[in-house]
């Protein structure tokens, strides 16, 4: 249940940026928080990280719902996997529906956060990563732990 209530509030969260951004910049403004170190800069992505793989919204639409699926159908097993891989799990999946909403309502992601060194990316990005990296630290200290017994 709390999981499930982080997920929901990664997309809501992931949602009333994007629908700040898009209703305060006009597409391609960025405006600086700290000047040539992170700006808001409101375009549309049509591919997945980086723009790899534009033009393949139904493909990136087909992999969210799987994973969306793949995460409800495992959910009792996923449950038993400890806390870090379950809040690891409620933020990829909070994050890849996010995402999915994009893609599904408008036809490409929106995107924000600028930091000038990296492709430009939003909340839901955030979520997927942070995501993906507790359920690896979860699974890399499940192997150690077993590993030394």
């Amino acid at each position: 249940m709390v999981y499930g209530l982080l997920a929901l509030l990664v997309v809501l969260l992931d949602q009333a940026t994007k629908y700040y951004v898009v209703t305060h910049f006009a597409l391609g403004e960025s405006v600086p928080v700290i000047n040539n170190v992170f700006h808001w800069t409101f375009i549309l992505n049509r591919g997945a990280a980086f723009g790899m793989l534009e033009g393949s919204r139904w493909l990136f639409v087909l992999i969210a719902v799987a994973v969306i699926g793949g995460v409800w159908f495992m959910r009792r097993e996923i449950a038993k996997s400890g806390v870090m891989a379950c809040w690891g799990t409620a933020l990829f999946a909070g994050g890849a529906l996010g995402n999915l909403i994009d893609r599904t309502v408008r036809g490409v992601v929106i995107d924000f956060f600028d930091f000038r060194i990296w492709p430009i990316f939003n909340v839901a990005d955030i979520a997927i990563c942070v995501g993906v990296g507790l359920i690896i630290w979860s699974i890399l200290k499940t192997e150690l732990l077993s590993s030394n017994d």
